[in-house]
């Protein structure tokens, strides 16, 4: 089986030429197999972050909202630093963040162990330049703190200050705190390189100390700071749109996995990647803007269908306030989709309405793993279908079952028999009435997979569109070869 490292190596080879219109690289997927004992402890430690990183959104006096991503949820992707030698960064893909970091050498981590690390500490070279405390860059890393701050911060004499002439005085360190951890880093300046493309000047994060935080993060965020913008400066039509198409994964440590397709920039939008050889159209929906967090990619919900029922919406889901209340956010970073606790409720006593005629409740399982309503399949399974109706017209999207439906053997330990149980993968986001300062749902990767989900930030929408997302990744490197 050939490794992570080599797909990478051979994508980096392949899958560009400069001429191109789009850059494809591998996302990969991972399980630690040595982290969690069994589907349970898997599934409750993942649903556990989701929510987490979920009200971590909320959280009104942190710098970023981005939660580090468990095992479960991981989508990571490489790229390589400077030249002399070149470094292979790996990080984790994270459109809820705009901001590109990992450790730095040396690098200090406390109450990190047992907790994966994706990449080792980048060495600090002579090509590597610090950012000037001036920058636009600076201070969006500090939050958006004025140039004339940063300056005085980073000791810059007065006289220097009013007459903008602090360029040789570095950004001072910035803090980022999460939910179980946080880090302080610098901002540096690096040639970054995607295949054969090198962007020069690139800004990143560089932390040499953290608090239960040893690897870093990609943000795919709308700030100046993130991949796409960066990229965007150089080449705009590979920066202003990028998609996704993250293959199909389960709970599952021995599963061999394909790389998940990452395009930047534009390929057709309607190709052949369904499986049946016919031509898939994209559904679109306008992104929210959000005055509080103008980094995240907020859409608007309408309404959840339950078999041929349609649950309406809450009209927080709809749209985003002038204080960054409601809407919903389309994340790689968060495994399952959050619902506000009433609109939650409510779809799930529809489903349960139609499921619990012909299977009885697995109240235990619903405790051990964080989710529910979950089920002991006896026979043919009876599971409604779930679409998604977001704001906009002929923008409804088909949940497959796998998508919403998790199906895994339980029992077979001496106690009880083995059986299939299986549980829906949605999570209650609780009372919308806690809700204040931030998003009133998040889109989560695990309903995300199987489509190719495109950010389209020139028009300012985004797309889904049903794939078979290993042979999206084979057709469009044929394409490249």
């Amino acid at each position: 089986m050939a490794s992570p490292i080599f797909l990478v190596l051979l994508c980096f080879i392949l899958c560009f030429s400069p001429s191109s219109q789009t850059i494809l690289l591998p996302l990969t997927h991972s399980i630690s197999k040595t982290k969690f004992n069994s589907t349970h402890h898997l599934l409750k430690s993942t649903s556990t972050r989701s929510k987490a990183r979920f009200h971590h959104q909320h959280h009104k006096h942190q710098t970023q909202v981005s939660l580090p991503l468990a095992p479960g949820s991981d989508y990571t992707l490489s790229f390589n630093l400077g030249s002399n030698p070149p470094q292979l960064i790996t990080l984790y893909m994270d459109t809820g963040s705009d901001l590109v970091w990992f450790p730095c050498s040396p690098f200090e981590c406390i109450l990190c162990e047992g907790k994966p690390q994706t990449t080792k500490p980048a060495n600090i070279t002579k090509q590597t330049h610090s950012v000037s405390c001036q920058s636009p860059a600076c201070s969006a890393a500090h939050a958006s703190m004025s140039s004339s701050n940063l300056c005085a911060i980073s000791r810059c004499p007065l006289d220097y200050i009013e007459t903008s002439d602090c360029s040789s005085f570095s950004c001072p360190p910035f803090y980022y705190a999460y939910g179980d951890g946080s880090f302080v880093a610098n901002l540096y300046q690096q040639t970054l390189s995607l295949s054969s493309l090198h962007l020069q000047n690139f800004t990143f994060g560089c932390a040499h100390t953290a608090l239960a935080e040893p690897t870093g993060v990609a943000g795919f965020g709308r700030g100046i700071l993130s991949l796409p913008a960066q990229l965007s400066t150089l080449s705009p039509h590979l920066g202003n749109r990028f998609s996704y198409c993250l293959v199909s994964h389960s709970f599952d440590g021995d599963r061999l996995r394909r790389p998940s397709p990452l395009i930047l920039g534009r390929h057709n939008d309607t190709i052949t990647g369904a499986g049946d050889g016919e031509s898939v159209e994209f559904v679109y929906t306008s992104m929210l803007s959000n005055p509080k967090h103008p980094y995240y990619y907020c859409v608007g919900l309408a309404g959840i269908s339950v078999g041929k029922r349609t649950v309406p919406a809450p009209e927080i889901l709809k749209r985003v306030d002038e204080k960054g209340n409601g809407g919903m956010v389309v994340d790689s970073g968060t495994t399952f989709t959050m619902l506000p606790e009433s609109f939650y409720n409510a779809v799930v006593n529809e489903f349960d309405k139609r499921v619990n005629r012909f299977h009885k409740r697995a109240s235990e399982i619903e405790t051990k793993t964080g989710l529910g309503p979950c089920y002991y399949l006896n026979g043919l399974s009876q599971i409604p279908v779930l679409k998604l109706h977001f704001v906009g017209n002929n923008s409804d999207v088909v949940l497959p079952r796998k998508n919403y439906f998790y199906e895994f053997m339980d029992g077979g330990d001496g106690i009880r028999r083995k059986g299939k149980v299986g549980c829906m993968m949605l999570m209650n986001g609780e009372d919308e009435t806690e809700l204040d300062g931030g998003p009133g749902a998040t889109l989560g990767n695990y309903q995300q997979q199987g489509f190719e989900v495109v950010y389209d930030l020139e028009k300012e929408r985004v797309g889904f569109a049903k794939k078979e997302c290993a042979l999206l990744w084979d057709s469009l490197n044929s394409e490249k070869n």
